[in-house]
């Protein structure tokens, strides 16, 4: 169990590039199949990526996992900036242990395992208008918390989050790691009205105004996640993190699950090349965030649920690519002429 930032960081020493002849490999095998070069886009290069992350070709996709992490915020407590009170994290909560949520529907269609994950409710984060969200301990807790969702046999994993004011978290992040100016990474969350979306903007900037100082040196990126994150993204960093290690791809969610990814990513943008976007969200600032991560999205359907529906969406469209990867016929083997 990791007790400070330092186990953290020696995780980072495990990481092994993307497998580069295997992704060539991949795209050998793309160009023997009976269709144009290229001609299905995108699909071929989520099909050669995903192998590449695999190590293998072919790769099978036989054990997609949403892993859903929910966890509760001291500023939402203290603070009106949600349309919803707290108590409904817990609700949700419920709900998906009931089976009875969007995410569940999306799981159930696509044969995934579904997991939702309590990072103790009753104990919120701080409220990181006056203080940090978490002390270290705390918050590598959380991140290691997050590691065990990748368990041996899943090959993909869709982590996801459930918390009232947890966009307001993810804006602090972003504000912190990529500056400008608050409103520029403030959204409508849950649909909040504009005087509560000009408090949310207020407290972002008083936030990260407050923690500035903490914010420098190597670890100044988990500092950032530490001072104005919250538990659920330490869990989907911790996650990420664990499906690099081993060789499992990941498809990010939305707006406040890329705030982990972005956490990694300020500290080498390689520690992400095994993620894939899964989707743009309706929150205003995703796409910054997305162009910020360099990750295109695979769709874009105006949603801002969370709780891994838009990644979990996207999963559907792994799948076909490795359908047509692996099933189709070469030219070979179907009699096919590839000469005009």
């Amino acid at each position: 169990m990791t007790t400070d930032f330092s186990d953290i960081t020696d995780l980072f020493q495990q990481f092994k590039p993307l497998d580069e002849n295997i992704f060539q490999q991949a795209e050998a095998h793309q160009a023997q199949l009976t269709k144009p070069l290229h001609s299905l886009g995108r699909l071929e290069q989520l099909a050669c990526w995903y192998e590449s992350v695999r190590g293998t070709h072919p790769a099978p996709l036989n054990h997609p996992r949403i892993a859903v992490f929910a966890a509760n915020h001291g500023v939402a407590a203290n603070h009106q900036i949600s349309a919803f009170p707290t108590d409904v994290t817990a609700a949700m909560l419920k709900n998906f242990q009931n089976g009875g949520a969007a995410i569940n529907q999306i799981a159930g269609m696509l044969n995934a395992d579904f997991y939702a994950y309590n990072l103790n409710l009753q104990q919120p984060t701080e409220d990181f208008t006056v203080q940090a969200a978490m002390k270290e301990q705390a918050c590598a807790h959380a991140i290691s918390y997050g590691m065990m969702a990748v368990e041996d046999k899943v090959d993909v994993i869709i982590p996801g989050e459930m918390g009232i004011g947890n966009s307001t978290a993810a804006a602090a992040i972003y504000h912190a790691l990529y500056g400008g100016a608050a409103q520029d990474w403030v959204g409508r969350g849950t649909g909040i009205d504009d005087n509560i979306y000009q408090q949310k903007t207020d407290l972002v900037a008083k936030a990260v105004a407050l923690h500035a100082d903490n914010f420098k040196g190597v670890n100044a990126p988990l500092e950032i996640l530490r001072h104005v994150g919250g538990f659920e993204i330490c869990a989907i960093l911790g996650c990420i993190i664990a499906a690099r290690i081993a060789k499992v791809a990941v498809i990010l969610d939305g707006y406040i699950a890329c705030a982990a990814a972005a956490i990694l990513h300020e500290i080498d943008a390689d520690y992400i090349a095994h993620c894939v976007a899964g989707h743009v969200s309706d929150e205003q600032a995703h796409i910054n965030v997305l162009e910020k991560l360099n990750k295109p999205p695979i769709l874009d359907l105006q949603m801002r649920l969370g709780e891994a529906s838009g990644g979990a969406t996207a999963l559907a469209i792994l799948k076909i690519a490795l359908a047509c990867h692996h099933g189709m016929q070469s030219f070979d083997d179907a009699n096919v002429s590839q000469k005009i």
